[in-house]
């Protein structure tokens, strides 16, 4: 069974299905990946818009919920996600998706991102808010001083 950069994450979920995987991950930055086969595809044979506004919503979440405490589960939800298709992927193409936290606090976090393809073709953006779950939203620092 493949390794995931997080820890906390169910295996046979949304992810598994969709077949897309966590490719980095630190603080502020997250990185997403997905190779293409027919199942991602609309009736024109092009990477579904469904599909990129998945890959683009995940990875906005993940960049503002980053921990490097093992024991600690951050996770978030999405309040508002915009996604602007400008390029289409074809069976074969990998989808890499980068996304960067760019504001919030405590309550809700804003964050960015953009899709390509292998060759570095832009695909898609997107700008998301996303809400804490519980405490999440506190530093690792705060969190252990609790």
């Amino acid at each position: 069974m493949e390794q995931h950069l997080d820890s906390q994450r169910p295996s046979g979920g949304f992810a598994d299905l969709v077949g897309y995987r966590l490719t980095h991950w630190e603080e502020g930055l997250a990185e997403g990946r997905l190779e293409l086969d027919q199942r991602h595809l609309n009736r024109q044979g092009l990477l579904h818009g469904g599909v990129m506004t998945t890959l683009l919503d995940a990875v906005l979440g993940y960049c503002g919920i980053f921990t490097a405490l093992p024991e600690r589960n951050r996770r978030a939800l999405t309040l508002s996600l915009t996604c602007n298709f400008v390029g289409a992927a074809r069976p074969g193409d990998s989808v890499i998706v980068t996304a960067k936290r760019t504001g919030g606090g405590q309550s809700v976090f804003f964050a960015s991102g953009e899709a390509r393809d292998q060759d570095g073709r832009l695909l898609g953006t997107a700008e998301g808010v996303f809400k804490f779950r519980g405490d999440s939203g506190k530093s690792d620092a705060a969190y252990q001083a609790d």
